[in-house]
């Protein structure tokens, strides 16, 4: 049996003595019963304290599962399976398995160069990666030890015990000291407060490093010393460990001399592995996920990769250049034969031994030449380009850090880059997906207006005024009546909202506390901005909440305390779009308090004036600000004990617990009495209509994602510079029907076709619009979208921002897609597109968390996408492309060669020359030119986004790109092979004694040509002039001499066979003509790339000179404060009329139409 055993809570299964399980039909048909291998488990059942079962319970439930230890084990290698695993890891790319077959193919046959020619650059490049790799996985060792060797204090045979963190096991009681680290995952039972409270940071699990709090239930907070627990008998059901941080389902039941009391469990009774207690001196906590299993461990699991369009164009390079190695080795076989056994040939190479056996053919000499050929080419794939690329990619995305131009001083927080992975990716984007609130905006609310009983109200200079007529000054309001005393105690009471006192740390006397009757010096924490506005609010106009004490929300009106015991919170989510608690007044009466989108509540009301507040809602969404609807319940008696089972029951549930709790909610959010509404503003984030407008100007389309309602949308989108006046606006909304959908959007298309080309259409789609749209009528919904040159979608659900994201990234044309969120919402849309980006917000980190890139501000964008994503591309795809350029340039020699050779396998280079022309002689140079090149300022591309334009679409690794680099290579390879033969021609001496040159010396001139011929190319690509980059090319040109001249002056054993090369060097460059030679060959080889360099630079200039015209003037953003009478064109286009009623009001920028 492995150590994590086998286990069951469940009735119905037993265990054989092997372990395995049988499940009766209690869980599984019949059709199925029988022994499994692998179990499949629902939930587990913990005993506090590793306490044996009580009286008639089964005491081998206690040994149904031996749950894995808390050792942490983080790292991927130890010391025994490094090496193997390592190197399978690393014989996985194509490239480095290639080189090692071509290795053990020179073993095997007698091969035209000695082995170390392949074996040398592989045993170098893979030996850098594994210290690379094992250097990582030695510090991740040394941090799992210090976790694992960490003190901690559990509770066994009654006493405190100090052991390490390492040997905590499940059910164990732990006690966790101020400022320590939870070391697993622990279901609270008690702390030093007497409300069973505690303060927690999660900033090592999500970021966020505001202070959380954490309660345990009411039957436990009792034990709270080590005697306390000896009389503790309680075990805890839950679900098996998910990887969800915020997701937790299970119930705990405590058993006492009279009953067992059951509660439920959810995510604020659990202390995650990770985040550390504060302000508060100690809890106590029951294990019940440790080691692997804690959520901290499920979440350091690697995200899906992402691979970049330039990484899938290097591979399908790559796999051009092994077919065309395979073509020419075939190629050059067949010749081989052919020429050998011509008749003439055969009376001239008399001299070669054994010419009768070489000539003849048989399978094994043809298999063995094409194998030799094969050897003699394989220098065309490069086999350094994968670490330089993968060592290039990593200090790129160091860069991200490192930009002080995206450093956010107010919140002291760099860019962040989470992958390198997809750097160059961000010079790639067409679509941007991006959220609205907290992402456009600051997400900082702020109170402006409300609406109570059908009558305006609204804030000025803090002092709530009534709104009776626009043209009159607002009354001030002196005293609340009985309908705002209502519609203030549901913003006072419906929220989630922790009060942090004067002296918030718990001490042992919590009892002791501080109440301020003003509330000033209260510092309200919230995960949602709009609800510590309203609390904020509320304290201005003398509703001042000052929290929970003893199960009661305390909240004092205009200095009268008033304590409301709360009995249930039913939460916000995303798809309700609502949340409510029920609270019973001190005069015994029970409410459900409930606020949410208009959507979700005013069809669920049964009196309030309905329509004035609907049409209050819409006034404030055009003035681009943000709603709730408040509502409330009475509550009988009765009713309350049957909502109160409900929900028990549903809680207490351990399979399907959220349905279950979604049913009940939706029985209890009816027969509402509304209250009214409130207006919050969320104000633009700094320089987002500038970034706005760039991104859109670089050929980038902009779509914006939101939940809020359409009204609010749209007038931010008008705000932020997304639309803009004289855009066409087509409306997919409040659509009824599949078929109603088809027919507007069939109609729109119409009118997209029949309009002038130039004009611009923008789409506005709801999220239930969008349901009918992407499921019954993907194609014509996705063309549609693509023709308008930005989409609105608003009412979305999560799920919802996926799909679009989704939609886009699959189409034909398979653009680069980027979502920017900085939500949980948004996590999904982030992990769907190619690019993720997260904004380090106030809603968490879960967004920067799944991200590939974070920073905290919006605006940060325009300079992430503009400038790190074009030095990323242009770099890496010049990296890609000169690699191999430069390989061409140097084996296509050994083709030439070939043909006057015989097709012999005779190389022309030294074994050296070939082992080190791809590690440092021509590595270094493009290297560092992939990390400091810059073809165009910084400030440049900042002012001209249209050079955006230049590289869309991968033009630099396009097809036509690979071609153009190739071709180079193929006439630098001619001008270098050619004009040394020539300088060879009917062996003239190229000495002044007239000696004569041998092979060693026609390839070492070849070669010496080519390392300067290729470095020189680059050069002319290189605009920048840094130190380093001209530290490369000097370390280049005088390093190649200087290893060569050291390589040739020196003897070797001869068990290398590198003895051929022995002074040769030294004698070839003491000739002049050599030097000659080789700086015209040079010169004429790289005359083309200089011509299209200046011709390239012509063209830039010109461009530039057009784009610095009008054209480039930045658009005026008209911010328009929609109103009643719109200052907008409508052309209503209705699914049940087939007029268009047109009304028209000009303003100065012309006409905007609004297709709805």
């Amino acid at each position: 049996m492995s150590r994590y055993g086998t286990f069951s809570s469940e009735p119905g299964v037993t265990f054989d003595k092997h372990g395995h399980c049988a499940y009766t039909s209690i869980l599984w048909p019949t059709s199925i019963q029988g022994c499994v291998k692998k179990q499949i488990l629902s939930d587990r059942k913990v005993y506090v304290g590793n306490a044996r079962p009580y009286p008639g319970e089964d005491v081998a439930v206690l040994h149904t599962q031996k749950f894995p230890n808390n050792r942490v084990i983080s790292s991927k290698y130890t010391v025994l399976n490094f090496l193997p695993k390592n190197l399978f890891e690393q014989f996985r790319r194509i490239a480095n398995f290639y080189f090692l077959c071509v290795g053990i193919i020179q073993l095997m046959i007698d091969t035209p160069v000695t082995p170390i020619t392949s074996i040398a650059p592989l045993v170098f490049v893979v030996s850098v990666t594994a210290i690379k790799q094992g250097y990582e996985d030695f510090l991740r060792h040394k941090a799992d030890k210090e976790v694992n060797n960490r003190r901690t204090l559990v509770i066994r045979d009654g006493e405190l015990q100090e052991i390490k963190a390492m040997k905590i096991k499940v059910g164990d009681i732990v006690r966790v000291e101020k400022n320590q680290e939870f070391p697993c995952d622990l279901v609270m039972l008690s702390s030093c407060d007497e409300e069973g409270q505690c303060y927690v940071t999660t900033a090592n699990l999500d970021g966020e490093t505001n202070l959380k709090t954490h309660m345990c239930v009411a039957d436990t907070r009792r034990y709270r010393t080590v005697p306390d627990f000896q009389d503790l008998q309680a075990y805890i059901e839950c679900q098996q460990p998910i990887a969800d941080l915020y997701r937790f389902n299970g119930r705990i039941t405590v058993k006492s001399s009279i009953k067992e009391e059951v509660s439920s469990l959810g995510p604020p009774n659990i202390l995650l592995r990770g985040a550390r207690l504060k302000n508060t001196p100690y809890i106590y906590g029951c294990a019940i996920y440790t080691g692997p299993e804690t959520k901290m461990a499920l979440n350091s699991k690697n995200k899906v990769t992402k691979f970049s369009k330039v990484e899938r164009a290097m591979n399908t390079f790559l796999i051009i250049f092994l077919v065309v190695l395979l073509v020419e080795s075939v190629t050059c076989t067949g010749l081989k034969y052919w020429f050998v056994n011509h008749s003439n040939v055969k009376d001239k190479l008399w001299y070669v031994p054994d010419m009768d056996k070489e000539s003849e053919l048989t399978a094994l000499r043809a298999v063995e030449t094409f194998l030799s050929f094969m050897v003699l080419f394989n220098y065309f794939i490069p086999i350094s380009m994968y670490v330089t690329v993968e060592i290039q990619k990593f200090i790129g995305s160091l860069y991200f850090g490192w930009d002080l131009d995206m450093y956010d001083e107010k919140m002291e927080q760099p860019a962040k880059a989470n992958t390198s992975d997809l750097n160059e990716e961000l010079g790639q984007v067409e679509y941007l997906f991006t959220d609205k609130t907290g992402t456009l905006t600051e997400n900082e609310m702020q109170f402006r207006e409300c609406s109570i009983g059908g009558d305006k109200y609204m804030e000025v200079d803090y002092i709530l005024v009534e709104k009776r007529n626009p043209q009159m000054q607002g009354r001030p309001v002196t005293q609340m009546t009985k309908k705002m005393e209502d519609f203030f105690t549901v913003l006072a009471l419906c929220h989630t909202t922790r009060v942090d006192h004067p002296q918030s740390h718990l001490t042992e006397k919590s009892s002791e506390r501080v109440y301020d009757h003003s509330g000033m010096d209260y510092e309200y924490q919230s995960s949602s901005p709009d609800e510590k506005a309203f609390a904020e609010a509320c304290r201005r106009y003398g509703i001042v909440l000052h929290g929970i004490h003893d199960d009661r929300l305390e909240v004092t009106f205009k200095g009268e305390m008033r304590r409301y015991k709360l009995l249930h919170v039913l939460d916000f989510d995303p798809t309700r779009k609502r949340m409510s608690v029920i609270v019973q007044n001190e005069q015994d009466e029970i409410y459900l308090l409930c606020k949410g989108a208009e959507s979700a509540i005013l069809d669920r009301v049964r009196s309030g004036a309905k329509e004035v507040t609907l049409e209050h809602v819409n006034d404030y969404a055009l003035l681009g600000l943000r709603t709730l609807v408040l509502a409330r319940r009475l509550l009988t008696t009765e009713e309350y004990i049957d909502i109160d089972n409900r929900l028990r029951q549903a809680r207490n549930s351990l399979e399907n617990r959220e349905a279950l709790l979604d049913d009940v909610f939706e029985y209890v959010e009816r027969d509402l009495d509304l209250l009214g509404a409130t207006a919050v503003e969320d104000k633009l984030q700094d320089e987002v209509p500038d970034t706005i407008q760039s991104l859109q100007q670089s050929g980038i389309k902009v779509w914006v994602l939101t939940g809020d309602k359409e009204e609010t949308a749209v007038n931010i989108s008008y705000s932020a510079g997304h639309f803009k006046q004289g855009f066409c606006e087509l409306r997919i909304t409040k659509m009824t029907s599949s078929l109603h959908c088809s027919e507007v959007m069939t109609r729109m298309k119409n009118i997209q076709e029949q309009a002038p080309r130039d004009k611009p259409f923008v789409l506005i789609v709801d999220g239930a619009s969008l349901g009918f749209a992407v499921k019954d009528h993907t194609d014509l919904f996705r063309t549609l979208c693509e023709s308008c040159v930005a989409v609105l979608c608003c009412r979305m659900s999560p799920l919802q921002k996926a799909e679009v994201v989704k939609l886009i990234k699959n189409s034909k044309t398979s653009p680069v897609t980027a979502a920017i969120g900085d939500g949980a919402n948004d996590v999904s849309m982030i992990q769907e597109a190619h690019v993720g980006l997260g904004i380090m917000g106030k809603e968490g980190r879960q967004a920067v968390r799944n991200s590939d890139y974070a920073f905290a501000k919006f605006r940060f964008l325009k300079r992430a996408i503009l400038v790190h994503g074009n030095y990323y591309y242009t770099r890496l795809a010049n990296l890609v492309q000169y690699f191999f350029y430069k390989n061409i340039a140097f084996v296509t020699a050994q083709l030439y060669y070939a043909v006057f050779s015989g097709f012999s396998q005779q190389t022309i280079y030294d074994v050296m020359n070939l082992a080190m022309y791809n590690i440092t002689f021509t590595s270094l140079p493009i290297f560092i030119y992939s990390l400091f090149e810059k073809p165009i300022s910084q400030r440049e591309l900042l002012e001209n986004p249209r050079l955006y334009k230049k590289i869309a679409r991968n033009d630099l690794m396009s097809f036509k790109s690979f071609v153009k680099w190739n071709l180079l290579g193929l006439w630098h390879s001619a001008i270098f092979f050619f004009g040394v033969y020539f300088l060879f021609w009917n062996d003239v001496s190229i000495f002044n004694d007239g000696k004569s040159a041998g092979i060693m010396a026609f390839g070492t001139i070849l070669y010496t040509t080519v390392v300067a011929g290729v470095n020189f190319k680059l050069v002319i690509m290189t605009y920048t002039w840094s130190l380093p980059i001209f530290l490369a090319y000097l370390i280049a040109i005088v390093g190649n001499l200087a290893m060569t001249l050291f390589y040739s002056g020196i003897r070797l054993p001869a068990i290398l066979d590198l003895q051929n090369y022995y002074f040769v060097f030294y004698e070839t460059m003491s000739s002049a003509v050599s030097w000659l030679a080789m700086v015209v060959l040079v010169v004429l080889a790289l005359l083309p790339d200089l011509i299209l360099r200046v011709v390239a630079d012509v063209s830039k200039s010109l461009e530039d000179a057009n784009i610095r015209g009008p054209t480039l003037d930045k658009l005026t953003i008209s911010v328009t404060k929609r109103s009643g009478k719109l200052t907008l064109s409508q052309i209503d286009i209705l699914g049940d009329q087939d007029d268009a009623v047109a009304n028209r009001t000009y303003g100065r920028d012309g006409p905007n139409q609004t297709y709805l």
